[in-house]
């Protein structure tokens, strides 16, 4: 694999309807998105931990206004964290440091819509990995930037959640799902007759 240069990052924090987000960004995108913690500041520690973990320049916090494509995302984020329908299948998103198979799993997962789910199985076949939902669901655990690339849209075979890397694992998964108008899992019972 060749090696590839990671650009400094930048990076800010917002308050949302669902709590503080974090973001990093490149000259060349978005390179980190950390869903809220309990804190503001604890959504800046787990951040600022991810953006070390990739073993890049340290980052700087952002001084003034942020870039126009970094001020749109974080509307388009605090409309999404409101409930609105928001599509971030166009926002730039810097993966020079992430191996081929993992940008494919990312790429095809950014081609489903709000509202829209498929299985770990499907994805993998989509990215042209058929019978790898295991390392697609792996792939997935490592997405820095979670809502941008929707890695909570994809869930297990038979209607079941599925794991979530983010702060309150699954619970956040199902409560970005359910925002976007998706319940999970079995069916609710038929309604009993009254047995009049």
């Amino acid at each position: 694999m060749p090696e590839t240069t990671q650009q400094p990052s930048t990076y800010t924090l917002f308050e949302t309807a669902i709590g503080w987000i974090g973001i990093a960004w490149s000259e060349a995108g978005l390179t980190r998105l950390q869903l809220p913690e309990r804190s503001k500041a604890a959504t800046e520690r787990r951040l600022l931990a991810a953006i070390a973990s990739d073993a890049g320049p340290a980052p700087q916090r952002a001084a003034g206004d942020p870039p126009a494509a970094i001020a749109a995302l974080i509307e388009a984020l605090l409309r999404y964290a409101a409930g609105e329908p928001v599509d971030f299948s166009d926002v730039p998103v810097d993966l020079s440091s992430v191996d081929p198979f993992r940008r494919a799993i990312y790429d095809a997962a950014r081609n489903l819509g709000f509202g829209d789910t498929t299985t770990y199985g499907g994805l993998a076949a989509a990215a042209g990995h058929a019978g790898l939902a295991r390392e697609t669901g792996q792939a997935l655990g490592r997405n820095p930037v979670p809502v941008v690339i929707p890695c909570h849209r994809i869930v297990a075979a038979g209607g079941k959640l599925g794991g979530f890397s983010a702060p309150g694992g699954a619970t956040t998964k199902e409560r970005l799902l359910a925002m976007e108008g998706v319940r999970v899992g079995p069916p609710p019972p038929a309604q009993a007759s009254f047995g009049f």
